[in-house]
């Protein structure tokens, strides 16, 4: 007979301070505490328990490793050793980075039985431009690389096109790396000439050249403790690379016109849209900074290759831009016309696109396909698509747009109909589930 004083394992779990959860080999939550409870917003543990972890956090009907991403579950049953992972989960509605840190619990005969997770959720920086929008296979491939080599002190090189984002991949890395308390500097090698390349990264000292008059640090060791992006590295000239090779082995960097060298803490992310390979076999590139700089290669996909990610893009610009707390609703059609372009300028166009739409749909409450206009088109200039007064779906008038407004009643019908399930709910109404979300959270509030 148990001891009726001993802890029950649910008063044990609740002890703890942050969300925690069991989870068996078959990815079925077996126990959840309170504050996991709290955190998902969930009321009683039998709402989460049988359920599959997959599920409740991630609001998909697979494991985490079908999708792109590393699961710390499937690492503890083979290794049966603790791991840990940042991952996205979802939060209210809203996509949320959490780290997840994953032990084996063991039966009398030392074989892995469960695993219990520890669910850290980590405070993103205010800033917009170090988010990492989208949750295709292409996305959720480069994010679980990013995170495997953001707690590293490894340089990175980030390849891929031009306006792919890799300033905003660079920031990501740092943001959730060991530096991220300390300066995140960057240099753009593309729009500088050699001479003030060389005095951007290492500083100057005083009469070093015509209108030095000055000590000037560089940004090295502006960066120092940090991390240093160094956009466009195919563009830094033959002389200046040798220089870079050295500080980067070395550690100490010297200002132009000095004479000692001076230690610095930098963690080195370079970029660029060129093949440094090839230019390192041409002799264009010194083959050993190549090689020092390609010791992480990262490839960061074009907007082609992810173009399940254009809804949320598109929404996220719109939210992000001035006066983008009003947030004009995107139309069925509207997306179909941005999915059916190329965006030779990657993400880079595709938010001037929607910038340029929302100045044209100034002052009203719809942005519609009249609105997108693509390379070589002038403002309502030839793009047509048709334009829908209803979104059908099956034989369902679930959503009735007028001035492009949700009506309260299909909103209910469409939730009721999907058993509250919100991503279901949105795909019934033609709309994103973030749109969905902040129509339910107006609607709340109001």
């Amino acid at each position: 007979m148990s001891d009726p004083c001993l802890p029950t394992c649910q008063q044990v779990i609740n002890i703890i301070p942050d969300p925690f959860v069991v989870i068996d080999r078959n990815y079925r939550i077996i126990a959840a505490n309170r504050n996991y409870l709290n955190h998902y917003g969930h009321a009683r543990s039998d709402e989460v328990v049988g359920r599959f972890c997959y599920e409740v956090s991630h609001h998909v009907d697979s494991p985490c490793s079908q999708h792109g991403e590393h699961c710390p579950l499937e690492t503890v049953f083979d290794t049966e050793q603790p791991t840990q992972v940042m991952h996205i989960h979802y939060h209210d509605g809203e996509e949320e980075h959490v780290q997840l840190h994953s032990t084996p619990l063991f039966d009398d005969n030392g074989k892995v039985i469960y695993v219990g997770e520890y669910i850290y959720p980590i405070h993103k920086s205010s800033d917009e431009g170090m988010s990492l929008i989208g949750r295709s296979r292409p996305m959720l491939r480069l994010t679980s690389l990013l995170q495997r080599v953001a707690p590293t002190q490894t340089s990175v090189l980030l390849l891929g096109e031009s306006g792919v984002g890799k300033e905003n991949v660079a920031e990501y890395i740092h943001q959730y790396s060991s530096r991220s308390a300390m300066p995140f500097v960057i240099v753009d090698c593309g729009t500088l000439g050699e001479n003030l390349i060389e005095s951007e990264l290492f500083g100057h000292e005083k009469g070093a050249f015509t209108g030095a008059s000055s000590i000037k640090k560089g940004l090295f060791e502006v960066a120092d403790g940090g991390t240093l992006f160094i956009d466009e590295i195919g563009e830094l000239p033959l002389s200046l690379q040798t220089k870079l090779l050295r500080a980067l082995e070395s550690g100490t960097i010297r200002r132009l016109g000095g004479t000692s060298y001076i230690k610095v803490n930098v963690r080195v992310i370079a970029a660029t849209n060129k093949n440094l390979k090839e230019m390192s076999d041409r002799g264009l590139f010194r083959q050993d900074l190549y090689y020092r700089l390609s010791a992480f290669p990262v490839n960061v996909p074009s907007l082609r290759e992810r173009p399940d990610d254009i809804p949320a893009l598109a929404e996220h610009f719109l939210l992000t831009m001035e006066e983008g707390d009003r947030f004009i609703p995107i139309s069925p059609e509207v997306i179909e016309a941005l999915l059916g372009y190329d965006y030779p300028g990657n993400v880079r166009e595709l938010r001037n696109i929607i910038e340029r739409a929302a100045i044209l749909a100034y002052g009203e409450e719809l942005l519609r396909p009249e609105h997108i206009v693509l390379e070589g088109e002038t403002p309502h200039g030839g793009h047509t698509v048709k334009s829908a007064g209803e979104v059908m779906y099956g034989n369902n008038r679930l959503l009735r747009r007028r001035h492009g407004r949700l009506s309260e009643e299909a909103v209910l019908r469409a939730l009721e109909q999907c058993e509250g399930h919100r991503a279901n709910a949105a795909m019934l109404l033609g709309v994103s589930e973030r749109t969905l979300y902040r129509y339910v959270k107006r609607l709340r509030t109001a």
